[in-house]
Order: structure tokens, then C-alpha cells, then sequence
């Protein structure tokens, strides 16, 4: 007899993970959080599916993006993390995870907002990976404001250089080394199609994402090169209790989903496995929205 399938009851995964009043100083430490995340380090199993590609990831670090990283590796891929200076005890411990998955890891630190790291980070890349062949644009700045005339001028610019002007920079930089067969994957959001009231400048860099993604896929299909991006709902990742949530919204933040819950890492990274891999080659310009139910237009 066949043995019965594995089922898992999506609404009661993770009940074992709160989430708290919490605020973080800075971007954020995955390490720091009272309630750790799931980044899929005991329960992500590859299967070869992108064995000997070369990854960039930006924010890859900690939360979403550090969660695609051992997704990568553990299926074949050597990867290169983006990371804030601050943010190199989460970077290090992805690094351990990368390696320990017998691939190579590349730790580069910096600030994505300078044009020039930008261009910095996909040469060393290229330098030490030997070649670049997915890019995954995932850094990302959040921080709610009640009102807009709260919204400074510094602020605002630097949501838009982080999500937007280094999206650009980073793309730019490194299509002269994708050769054909290569995967582009923006991480945009939930917020581009149902903006929250507290966040309008980070909803409309996701919206503007979305846009710049389905474009861009256009342009770049002829020549064998996938665009696309993943719309995550609300993920518990350091960005939340890091001044991208008021502390108050963070207990019941979850529950807005027809899930109920929260979503954790671990559960975006097959998606970025997929929009990289060869199973994806007939895939450009689309958002794969993973929230929880919540509808989109």
C-alpha cells in the first residue's frame, strides 16, 4: 500500500511562533527578534534544481532574502549576499549555511543607496563567483509614517533610492554578464495592490516595481533573459519590528489573511527556486503573489 500523503494544515503552521510588541533599533537582526523567524534552515530539501548557477541576492542577509539563499544553495547554487555593514552577524550565519550546503558564499557589505557599491557589487560577484546568471533584487526599505506631512524629504528619498534607484542600478550593471537563460526576480509586495494608509511611499516603490518588472521583461525576453517578481504578503522579517509596522499592528498584522497568520520565509523561498529554474522558462513579467489569500487585482 502507498503511503498516505503529507498533509499540512496551512492555518495551523507556525502556531508556535508569536508575534510581538517588538521594536529594532536600525534595519533589523534577524538574530534579535523575540520570536525567530523560519528560514527554512531545518526543513528546505533541494533537488538539484539549480545546480551550478550563480546568484546574487541582495538583503539576502536575513528574513525573505535570507531564506532564498539556503534555498539556493541547497539546490545547486553558489550565491553572493548584499548586506548593510551593520547586518554582518545575520549575513555570517547565512554565509555557514550556504557553505554547509557545500556551496560557495560571497558576504559583500555596503549601502545600495551609493551607485557605485552598486556597481561594485555585481563586479565582485562576477569576480568571485566566475559569472552571474541569477539576480534577485530583494533589499528593501520600510518604515510607516501616520501622516505625509510627518514624511521628510530624507526619508522619502531614501525608501526610493533602496527600492527603486538600486533596483535599477544592480540590473543595470549586471545585464552586460546574463548571458541567455538568465532570472531577473524583483521582490515587490502586497502593498503595490492594497496599499496600507501608513505606508504610502515604501506601496508606491512596490507598485513602480511591478511595473519596471512586467516592462522590463519585455525588453529583455528576446534575448533569453526571465523577469519576474514574488509579492510577498505580510512576512514576519526583521523589516516589521523595525519601524515598518507600528509595534501595536505587529500581534494582529497576520490575521488580515484568509490564512490567518503571518507568513514566514521559509515559505517565499520556493517561489524564488521556481522564477529561477529552467521549470520557470515560459514565465516573464509575472508576479507570483504569495500572501495568504489576500486577493489582487
Amino acid at each position: 500500500m502507498a503511503d498516505a500523503p503529507s498533509l499540512i494544515d496551512p492555518t495551523k503552521l507556525y502556531a508556535d511562533i508569536d508575534t510581538p510588541k517588538q521594536y529594532l533599533e536600525g534595519s533589523g537582526l534577524d538574530s534579535e527578534m523575540e520570536n525567530p523567524n523560519d528560514l527554512g534552515s531545518k526543513s528546505y530539501e533541494g533537488s538539484g534544481k539549480l545546480t551550478g548557477r550563480r546568484a546574487l541576492i541582495t538583503g539576502g542577509d536575513s528574513g525573505i532574502g535570507g531564506a532564498t539563499a539556503i534555498a539556493y544553495a541547497r539546490e545547486g547554487a553558489d550565491v553572493a549576499i548584499v548586506h548593510l555593514p551593520e547586518e554582518q552577524s545575520d549575513a555570517d550565519g547565512i554565509v555557514k549555511e550556504i557553505e554547509a550546503a557545500g556551496r560557495k558564499a560571497v558576504s559583500i557589505a555596503g549601502d545600495i543607496t551609493d551607485p557605485a557599491f552598486c556597481r561594485e557589487l555585481v563586479e565582485r560577484t562576477v569576480q568571485e563567483l566566475g559569472g552571474i546568471d541569477i539576480l534577485v533584487n530583494n533589499a528593501g526599505k520600510q518604515q510607516h509614517v501616520e501622516d505625509l506631512t510627518d514624511l521628510s524629504d530624507e526619508e522619502f528619498d531614501t525608501t526610493m533610492k533602496t527600492n527603486l534607484y538600486a533596483m535599477f542600478w544592480i540590473t543595470k550593471a549586471a545585464l552586460p554578464h546574463l548571458p541567455a537563460g538568465s532570472s531577473i526576480i524583483n521582490t515587490t509586495s502586497i502593498q503595490a495592490y492594497s496599499p496600507t494608509e501608513y505606508l504610502v511611499h515604501y506601496a508606491m516603490t512596490k507598485a513602480a516595481i511591478n511595473n519596471f518588472t512586467k516592462g522590463l521583461g519585455q525588453q529583455l525576453a528576446p534575448k533569453g533573459i526571465r523577469v519576474n517578481a514574488v509579492a510577498p504578503g505580510p512576512i514576519w522579517t526583521p523589516l516589521q519590528p523595525a519601524g515598518g509596522q507600528p509595534p501595536e499592528a505587529l500581534p494582529d498584522a497576520g490575521s488580515q489573511t484568509p490564512v490567518g497568520r503571518w507568513g514566514q520565509p521559509a515559505e517565499l523561498a520556493g517561489a524564488y527556486v521556481y522564477l529561477a529554474s529552467a521549470e520557470a522558462s515560459y514565465v516573464v513579467g509575472e508576479t507570483l503573489n504569495v500572501n495568504g489569500g489576500m486577493p489582487t487585482p
